[in-house]
Formats: structure tokens, sequence, C-alpha cells
């Protein structure tokens, strides 16, 4: 590495120093005449890729936490087999070293050298001790998604280390981001595979490296963002990674002399609608699919022209107001079986009214391989119906067929044949007067039984006659359950924990929660009746009243 000696007087004048009081500091004595000069600060290393935790303190302390696991000590020798939780996602985090870039980015923002020493010292360490299909060598540090994160560090750090060691590393994560059998077409990770070899190619002036780059990204964008907007991993919390790396995808292609595809610029801005839509009025996001309860888009949306929105990619999303947290607001998954982060949650509702979620889906735990991680993709994780005594069919599509819908009211109806015959739901919702009602038939004449997950803070307070209250202390809601000629349906099963009673609104955490589970009936028409425990129904003419609310038996 190359240093420039520049006066301390001039550092001192520029401000580079501070005051003299703490150059003195800095530099152990005032009489100090010269010192290296302040690195230039580069878009390879600028930006938001580099992760909240850990910091450069805990960095350099030798302690990093990841993945919001607690933290664990490196020490000065860093062993690289270390997967101290036996979790995946630490594991991957780790051996992308985007934690080592912090280093980088703290030398050029300070022009502390010793930030930069110790950032080559762990990388070269990597790479000796992490050489591609040597033995030892776990084969996933080399899998596509860490060879993509790794590479935007170890860019960030050749801008500053120019030994041959480093550019033949980032020579093979080159070769490995360029293999065709590699790619991760139509996938967030091919989004980062592209703006890796984009970077590669740009910063080594490899012209085969960032057009293979540039003319991959547009295919992928295009086959994960569809025209509408929607994001195609089946979990709407990726959309918001997924416009993140966008911009800096756009941003890459500008600083290396390329013209972004007007594809690539159009999508990137629509899905900041499919964000706000999937976004509930507390501010964070709708827990669909591998998506925690926990996920505050932080970033500018707008306010989308409409309140209610179907998306192709199997989303309706709607709600009474925008900028209002007390709205209501609910989503329904249909579309396209399931795929990359999605869920067997077709046919499935989630509910929010008054301030508060009140149905909700199971969560999203972790990708660990166990057992409790596929429960909650399953569909007894979700609030569908199931055809009693058929076998599931997974990743099977669903199709919405009929809308009908204005301000104040909506409703829906979608089929499919995930368990052999058509199983139908409708959902109508009302607003003003709060209230949702579902309806679920099969065909030739199977008995349905469905599920109803409550959000961890309500417990039954009373459960007969077809009718169950749930309170959370303060807030009571009513589920009520009818027969076709409008007779109340009883028998309702009520579990917290045990099979079915859990959620995860956040990684790694599982709590209990109230499940109603219905009884097998050839017709089910439930209904949600929020802020109360004793709602008002009657029926007259294949119309239920409730709450002085009219609509017809079978919704639509």
């Amino acid at each position: 590495m190359r240093r420039l000696a520049i006066p301390l007087a001039l550092m001192l004048a520029t401000g580079m120093l501070g005051s003299p009081a703490q150059a003195a500091t800095q530099t152990g004595t005032q009489a100090v005449a010269q010192t290296t000069a302040a690195p230039k600060r580069t878009s390879q290393c600028q930006g938001d890729w580099i992760p909240g935790t850990p910091t450069v303190d805990d960095v350099m302390k030798g302690e990093i936490s990841l993945v919001g696991l607690p933290p664990f000590k490196l020490g000065k020798k860093i062993d690289w087999d270390a997967s101290p939780y036996r979790n995946r996602s630490w594991e991957f985090v780790f051996h992308s070293l985007r934690w080592m870039g912090t280093l980088v980015v703290a030398y050029e923002n300070t022009g502390e050298e010793r930030y930069l020493d110790r950032a080559e010292e762990i990388t070269k360490d990597w790479v000796t001790g992490n050489r591609r299909g040597a033995p030892g060598t776990p084969s996933y540090v080399w899998k596509d998604h860490p060879v993509s994160l790794r590479s935007q560090a170890l860019v960030c750090l050749s801008m500053h280390v120019k030994d041959g060691w480093l550019k033949n590393s980032l020579a093979e994560h080159a070769r490995l981001l360029a293999d065709p059998r590699l790619y991760k077409k139509g996938h967030n990770h091919g989004i980062d595979q592209d703006i890796a070899l984009m970077s590669i190619g740009c910063r080594y002036g490899r012209k085969d490296w960032t057009g293979l780059a540039v003319k991959r990204l547009t295919g992928t964008v295009k086959l994960d963002v569809d025209s509408q907007g929607a994001l195609m991993e089946q979990a709407p919390r990726y959309a918001v990674y997924v416009h993140g790396r966008l911009q800096v995808a756009m941003t890459n292609l500008k600083d290396c002399g390329r013209k972004v595809p007007g594809e690539i610029s159009r999508r990137a801005e629509a899905l900041k609608d499919f964000v706000a839509h999937s976004t509930q009025p507390n501010g964070y996001m709708v827990p669909i699919g591998d998506g925690s309860a926990e996920t505050e888009p932080r970033m500018d949306t707008g306010t989308p022209g409409q309140k209610v929105k179907v998306y192709r990619a199997g989303y309706v999303y709607g709600r009474t107001a925008w900028g209002k947290p007390d709205s209501a607001y609910y989503s329904i998954r249909f579309g396209p079986g399931t795929k990359f982060h999605g869920h067997e949650d077709h046919l499935g509702v989630t509910y929010y009214a008054h301030g508060r979620d009140i149905l909700v889906d199971a969560g999203f735990h972790s990708y660990e391989k166990s057992a409790y991680r596929y429960w909650t993709m399953s569909p007894e994780a979700h609030n569908v119906p199931t055809v009693v005594g058929q076998r599931f069919r997974p990743r099977t599509a669903s199709r919405l067929t009929k809308t009908a819908y204005g301000d104040n009211r909506q409703a829906f109806r979608l089929t499919d044949k995930a368990y052999g015959v058509s199983r139908t739901r409708s959902v109508l919702v009302n607003h003003g007067e709060d209230l949702m009602a579902v309806h679920d038939t099969a065909s030739g004449g199977e008995k349905v039984r469905n599920v109803w997950r409550f959000a961890p803070s309500y417990k039954v307070v009373s459960n007969g006659g077809g009718r169950v209250v749930l309170s959370d202390g303060k807030f009571r809601v009513t589920l009520l359950q009818l027969s076709p000629d409008c007779k109340p349906v009883g028998g309702q099963k009520v579990e917290r924990g045990g099979k079915l009673g859990w959620v995860s609104p956040t990684y790694l955490s599982k709590q209990p929660a109230e499940v109603v589970v219905s009884p097998a009936a050839e017709s089910l028409l439930t209904v949600i009746v929020p802020d109360t425990d004793d709602p008002k129904v009657s029926c007259s003419g294949g119309k239920v009243r409730v709450q002085g609310m009219t609509f017809p038996a079978t919704l639509l």
C-alpha cells in the first residue's frame, strides 16, 4: 500500500484531526511533523451494504453479533470452522465477510490505518484457510449467496489493498459468479450475483464480466418483479431487500458507465407500491411467507392511490385508509404454487382492525431444517380451509374467480384443487362497522374444516354454541360459525400451544397463541367481529345480519 505524507498543520487546518489537543491524543505527541494522508472515500465502500451489527469497535475487539444472535468472541486468530449456534444464517453471514467491511469503511472515514491493517489481516487469513474445493473448506462457504455478498466486501478492500492474493481471490469469485450452472435466475440471490460480478468486472476493467452481469440482471428482474410491481418470491418483506439491491445495481451501472435498462428502473419503482400495500397500518409488513412481523420497510414508498389492490402474483390487500394506525387492513393469498420463500397459505387471510392484529399467520421462525420450520410452512399454520379425509397436494396453484368491491365493502372468491377436489372460499370485509366474513365449501359433498389463528395477546374467555369470544384484557373479538341455513355450528376446539397453537412473530421466536379449529361441515360461514363479545345476529331469506350489517350467506 502506498502512503502519502502531508504536514500536520494542514490536517489541523482542514479539521482532519480536530483540535490540537485531539491531534496530540491521536499522534501521541505534538512534535510529530508528518502523518499519512486521509484515504479517498470510494463508492465501492460507501453505501448501506454494511450491516448494523457488529460495529467497528466490536470487530476490533474480536467480538461479533450476527443475525440477532448473542455476540461471539472471535479472538485474534479466527477459527473459520466456528458455528457457535449451529445456525445456517449465522454461518452464511460469517463467511460473507461484510462485518470485515466495516473496518475498511471506518478506515476511509477516519484515516486510522489500524482498521485497514486488521481488515487485510482477517481477509488474507480467510483466503488462505477457505480455498474452494480444498479439504476442510465447508461447501456452503462457496454457495451463491455468501460468494456474492462477500465479493462486495472484497472489492471494497481492493480499493486500498493492491496485493496479488486479493486480486486472485476476486478473480476466483468472478469465475464462480459467471458460471451459468450456479446462477439463481429470477431470485434475489441472482440479483446479488449480478451486482457482485458487475462490481468485480468494473473494478478490473473486465467488460465480459460486466456485460454478462447486465444482461442477466434484466432477465432476473423481469422474473422476480412482475409488471405490477409484485415480488414473485412469495414473501413480501423481500420486496424491501430487492428494492434496495436494485438501487445499488442501478448506481453501480451508472458508475461503471453503463445505461440502466428501462425494465429495471420501472420495476424498481413499481416495487414501492407493492411494499406500501403489503404494509399494515401499524407500519410493519404483513408477515406472509418467510416474513417476520417486525419488518418495518424504512423506505419512502409514497401513498398509493388505491386502498384495495389485487396483484396477479397472488395477493389481495385492502384497508380503510392510509396513514391511520387504527384503520382496518386485510390480506388474502392465492396464485402460483409455492416456491422460494412462500408457504402453503393459499386461500388464507390475515386481519387487522382497531389498531391491533386479530388474525395472523404462524409467521417465520428461521431457515433451519427443523420440524417446526416446516410446520410453519404447512397449511395448518395458516388461516385456511382443509378438506376432511383428502390428501394435501403441495405447490398447487389457486385462482381468484370473482371480485365485487367498493369503498366500504369488498368481496372475493377463490378456489383450487389442493386436496384433489375443488375447495372454494369467499371472503367479505366490511369497513366502518368492521367485520370479516368467510364462507368455505368443497365439491362433491366433501366436508371442510378451517383454522383461525389469533394474535398471541388474545385468550379465549368463552366458547359455546358456535360462538368463541377472545380478549386481550382490554379488547374483545368474537368468532361466529354458521351453517347455510344460518344455524349456529358448535363444537369448536381451541388450542394454545400443543400441535397447532404457535406463532413466530420474530426470528427464532416461538410463542403460544389461541387457535380455533372448526368442526367438519359441508359448508361453513365464519364471521369475525372486532370490538364486541355479544354481536347481534339474525337471518332471513338467505341473508345474514350481524351488528346491523346485511350480506348474503354465501357472501357473493
